[in-house]
């Protein structure tokens, strides 16, 4: 499962680069390079996502084979974070923390972006919900 959002980049009339996101409507940057642009779509875009998944607000799935832009990824953490939620689906965090041997606390502290998980928790997290942990640098 693979976590990039579509943004729309533009250049305005003075020459900055608008970032607006097809699925998330309430989230947009502006850089005056393209690589600002780029960078500060990241940043905006793990941050609105790290505000849904801490207030538990729905988060709409990205789209795909959409035309003309910049597929953008969030960091890291905000990825891992939703990766887990996203795999738990209906099952509660009980049924985590109890598949993973561990405390509720510590089976949320999966799903919060604010939090590093380690490589060996994800692992096992993916595991107990019957998925596989795979990695990739860009």
């Amino acid at each position: 499962m693979e976590i990039r959002y579509p943004a729309k980049i533009q250049r305005d009339s003075s020459g900055r680069f608008l970032v607006e996101f097809v699925d998330l409507p309430d989230t947009f940057t502006e850089g005056e390079t393209w690589e600002e642009a780029l960078f500060n779509a990241t940043e905006v875009l793990s941050a609105m996502l790290a505000l849904r998944l801490d207030k538990g607000f729905e988060i709409p799935g990205p789209s795909s084979n959409v035309e003309g832009v910049q597929y953008i990824a969030p960091d890291a953490r905000t990825q891992a974070a939703m990766l887990v939620r996203l795999a738990r689906g209906e099952r509660s965090l009980s049924d985590l923390a109890r598949a993973l041997e561990t405390s509720w606390p510590a089976a949320r502290r999966l799903e919060d972006p604010k939090h590093w998980p380690s490589l060996k928790s994800l692992e096992r997290a993916a595991a107990a919900l019957g998925k596989r942990l795979v990695l990739v640098l860009e």
